[in-house]
């Protein structure tokens, strides 16, 4: 079998999450990875939409930003900003909104503004929200996916950027937002779902060659294990040339 990296399990994994059909909003980084690699192989009729407005874009090589011009030169239609998030992210239009964090909670809330108790004099300020809080709260469901560690992974955000679960099931439908939120998180050790009665990230399925206690050490809170954990399948080989070679293209 071919050897594979971490990050590359995580990736195909995501892909895999995605659906031929589909309509994806894809964030930069790793969600764009996967979004592109599931385009060019088993859903060859994803529909990727980048925030910048691009609609339908076949991107040959990951782009380095929304604004990338790959993006704008190969997509089906370029429309406005305002355009992409009143007419078809907050009627809820999209599909799945696929999105990074640099912190993820037990309850799906995402962080990407700053680290630390202290809003006005933080730790680290991140770069922003951008169009996460509206995908997060308007997509059909959310996916996310980043690598997993205790810094990563807290029990509670420093900030609530992009709303999941809230404080647990029924927050959503109490503020009235219309999407499920997050269905799925996608690590480089696993991959979580929220419990159908709490709303609480539950580990559901381990990569190859991972445990059980190498997923909750790399956990900031006290991780739930599903009752019938199961073992992601590993990347295929067809899976793996796909993805390298989008990569060599974008290197």
């Amino acid at each position: 079998m071919t050897e594979y990296t971490s990050d590359e399990m995580m990736s195909v994994a995501a892909a895999r999450a995605l659906g031929d059909g589909m309509s994806c909003f894809v964030g930069i980084g790793l969600p764009s990875t996967a979004a592109n690699l599931a385009r060019r192989g088993h859903a060859p009729n994803l529909t990727l939409i980048y925030e910048s407005g691009c609609l339908g874009a076949k991107p040959a090589r990951l782009p380095l930003s929304i604004g990338d011009g790959e993006l704008a030169d190969t997509a089906d239609a370029v429309v406005s900003v305002p355009e992409v998030f009143n007419y078809w992210l907050q009627p809820g239009r999209i599909d799945v909104g696929f999105l990074g964090a640099a912190q993820l909670d037990k309850f799906g809330n995402i962080n990407t503004t700053v680290i630390g108790p202290d809003y006005a004099s933080p730790k680290v300020r991140l770069p922003g929200a951008g169009g996460a809080p509206e995908i997060a709260a308007s997509c059909r469901e959310v996916f996310v996916v980043l690598r997993q560690s205790t810094r990563t992974f807290v029990e509670k955000v420093d900030f609530v950027t992009s709303f999941g679960h809230g404080t647990g099931k029924g927050d959503r439908e109490r503020l009235g937002l219309p999407g499920a939120g997050p269905t799925l998180v996608v690590t480089d050790l696993g991959l979580m779902r929220p419990d159908p009665e709490t709303a609480e990230l539950t580990l559901t399925e381990v990569h190859p060659g991972g445990d059980v206690d190498q997923v909750v050490e790399a956990t900031g809170w006290k991780l739930k294990v599903a009752g019938d954990l199961g073992t992601t399948p590993a990347p295929t080989e067809a899976e793996l040339r796909i993805l390298r070679d989008l990569k060599r293209a974008s290197a």
